[in-house]
């Protein structure tokens, strides 16, 4: 009897590893975004998430990430639905999907408030209960159509949701200043600064370096490897460019 308990419990499944961060990337494909700058941004973006650091931190967090390509008022795609990271393998598969993704929306405004809701959205559809909710927002330009960011503080801050930004420079003067002020919120946010969309895949990978290194640091008293490497990696790398939030 012993020896057939024990041969069932071994054909059971492996309990599945805890999620520590739902990650959703919220890319601007406004009208103030032009061919070769989306092209940045994919490439860009599939370069930072593999990027050894960034990779070996998605794995060990078992990370979800899903993306969302933004404009105007009710354009917001689903891009890329939740996507499981737990080995180096769904890393690559994530990048791979990166570059051959089609551009959503091409001639619209910008609505800030209306992806972030999107973004919340999709949070509370997760396949998986993490311990850290995050929207990765990157834009050039003010919200100027549908809800405004700050509507969605109250909802966010009852979810704990973090909004981080990523700025990108030239298409608006005071663009720092607005995501500083108006976009990044909650646990933890902060900004990240592009100069112009050449800058954008050091500024994304970077950004992906501190949220990481962020979740992971903060799960034991005692730091991973990859928790050590990360922040170190991090606080050592131009460090005013990452502007945290003010409350």
């Amino acid at each position: 009897m012993r020896a057939v308990l024990l041969a069932s419990l071994l054909l059971l499944p492996a309990p599945a590893r805890a999620c520590s961060v739902a990650l959703v990337l919220a890319m601007d494909v406004s009208g103030s975004v032009d061919a070769k700058e989306y092209a940045l941004q994919m490439t860009g973006l599939s370069d930072a998430l593999g990027d050894p650091l960034v990779s070996e931190a998605l794995v060990n967090a078992n990370a979800l990430v899903a993306l969302v390509q933004w404009s105007g008022r009710s354009r917001q795609e689903v891009s890329i639905p939740w996507t499981a990271i737990d080995t180096r393998a769904d890393v690559a598969t994530l990048r791979g999907r990166v570059l051959d993704m089609k551009r959503a929306y091409r001639n619209y405004a910008t609505a800030i408030g209306e992806v972030l809701e999107r973004s919340v959205e999709l949070l509370d559809a997760a396949p998986r209960r993490c311990d850290r909710r995050v929207i990765d927002l990157s834009g050039d330009g003010e919200s100027n159509e549908g809800k405004r960011p700050v509507h969605l503080r109250a909802r966010l801050d009852k979810e704990g949701i973090t909004v981080n930004g990523l700025a990108i420079r030239g298409s608006e003067p005071d663009i720092v200043a607005y995501f500083r002020e108006r976009v990044i919120h909650g646990p933890n946010a902060f900004l990240e600064v592009a100069d112009g969309y050449a800058d954008y895949p050091r500024a994304i990978r970077r950004k992906l370096i501190s949220e990481l290194a962020q979740r992971v640091s903060g799960r034991s008293p005692e730091p991973t490897r990859a928790a050590t490497v990360l922040r170190s990696h991090r606080e050592g790398e131009r460090p005013w460019r990452s502007i945290p939030a003010t409350r």
